[in-house]
């Protein structure tokens, strides 16, 4: 399996619901460092298995939709715990909508899986990866 691996950045507010979470349950900042990881099982006709360029563009155009916003605000994320594993997803789940809406370029047709990473901390991660 090639893989290639895009990283920006992003910063939002929300809250958390459930004992689990303790004082993340207030409204509270995070910045997360996200890498999406974009795999095929071979490479395109140019030798790639994505455009990096393209790549880092979409996931960027696509962390500004959620840039400096508080989240339980958000009517695509009304009822939804916004956890770490949750926005993973939905981050994962937009970029394989822009592959197939062709914003990636054609050679993304190829792809057999996305990962998306997102960075609580040096120490603390979470990842969501689905097939394409």
């Amino acid at each position: 399996m090639f893989r290639v691996t895009v990283r920006d950045h992003v910063m939002v507010a929300h809250s958390l619901r459930g004992e689990v979470f303790g004082p993340a349950q207030r409204l509270h900042g995070a910045t997360y460092v996200v890498d999406a990881t974009f795999a095929a099982t071979s490479l395109d006709a140019d030798g790639i298995v994505v455009d990096m360029g393209l790549a880092t563009e979409q996931l960027h155009t696509l962390l500004a939709d959620l840039a400096y916003r508080n989240l339980d605000e958000e009517e695509a994320f009304a009822g939804v715990n916004t956890s770490t594993e949750t926005l993973a997803q939905v981050v994962a789940d937009r970029l394989v909508d822009r592959v197939h809406q062709g914003l990636l370029g054609p050679g993304a047709h190829g792809l057999a899986t996305i990962t998306v990473t997102l960075h609580e901390s040096h120490v603390a991660w979470a990842s969501y990866e689905r097939a394409l």
